[in-house]
């Protein structure tokens, strides 16, 4: 009988990518929130985390996982600046409600945190070993839940990633760089604020081999390239041989957003690497293993 895998926000980028590398091995479980995985024969729940935090707690309960992967987070970081109960509900109240039924039933609980709790303002790359300081809200509720996290149980994972990517329609930056060059669109990316590109593929890979090996602990889970978005780009636009003169460079000045956003936070995830025996990608090499799969759908 295979070992249960719930992963909540089951139809996103990660965990929809979790879920197609894991199905050999385990009996899968999703939970959605508005958009149901179409075509598939998962399990799939119907959960919306702030309406409704005591379903999920009963799921969990009912269920009775192995492994949870939570990989749910709020996609503005803007909206967390302007609303911090938002950002606490889901960051904080559902990751304490989440993090305590799975410790009650001894499920080994995995999380996603990000790279903004740091203040980026070393042009080092972060290890595991250097102190949070978040700039934002955001970074400054993901903290908190990496805290309880871990607090709770010794078995559970914390993974800290950025800018995730793939050949996927939630891969929000590539899908707006490759969809407005071959519309011949302008776009106009950051110059000034630098991360580690994460290939989802290299990620679930990764939370796959931290499972059978039963690691725990905190992490660093990026790809191997600190880069600014304006760079990213062009990478793109290269590989996918689209128009790079529709791509400007923008500045945090000229382009301001909400939240201020540290400038430089790429991670070093040698620490994790060692670990599970695995290299996630450079960046040229991420961008070229999605155009691949890209020819093939």
């Amino acid at each position: 009988m295979n070992q249960k895998l719930l992963i909540i926000g089951g139809s996103g980028l990660v965990g929809s990518t979790l879920a197609k590398y894991a199905e050999k091995d385990y009996d899968i479980f999703l939970t959605y929130n508005k958009n149901k995985l179409t075509n598939s024969s998962y399990k799939q729940f119907q959960v919306d985390l702030l309406e409704n935090r005591e379903k999920i707690i009963d799921l969990i309960q009912s269920i009775k996982p192995h492994y949870v992967v939570n990989t749910v987070a709020h996609s503005s970081v803007d909206l967390c600046e302007e609303n911090h109960q938002i950002a606490n509900e889901l960051h904080v109240d559902v990751t304490k409600d989440i993090a305590e039924i799975c410790n009650k039933i001894n499920s080994k609980l995995i999380y996603f945190s990000t790279d903004a709790v740091f203040d980026g303002k070393s042009q080092n790359n972060y290890s595991e070993n250097d102190s949070p300081d978040p700039v934002n809200y955001y970074g400054l509720s993901k903290l908190n839940a990496e805290k309880i996290i871990l607090n709770y149980s010794e078995k559970n994972v914390v993974l800290r990633t950025a800018v995730i990517y793939g050949w996927h329609t939630k891969s929000r930056f590539t899908n707006w760089i490759i969809n407005s060059l071959k519309e011949n669109k302008h776009v106009d990316p950051h110059v000034d604020q630098f991360n580690s590109p994460t290939l989802v593929d290299d990620l679930v890979i990764a939370i796959l081999k931290i499972i059978k090996l039963n690691i725990s602990g905190l992490y660093h889970a990026t790809g191997k390239t600190c880069i600014n978005r304006y760079d990213f780009a062009l990478l793109i636009a290269d590989e996918f041989n689209l128009n790079k003169n529709n791509i400007s460079p923008v500045t945090s000045i000229e382009k301001k957003q909400t939240a201020p956003r540290p400038k430089h936070t790429c991670l070093n995830s040698r620490f994790l690497e060692n670990k599970i025996d695995f290299e996630f990608h450079d960046l040229i090499s991420g961008i070229r293993f999605i155009f691949n799969q890209s020819q093939n759908t």
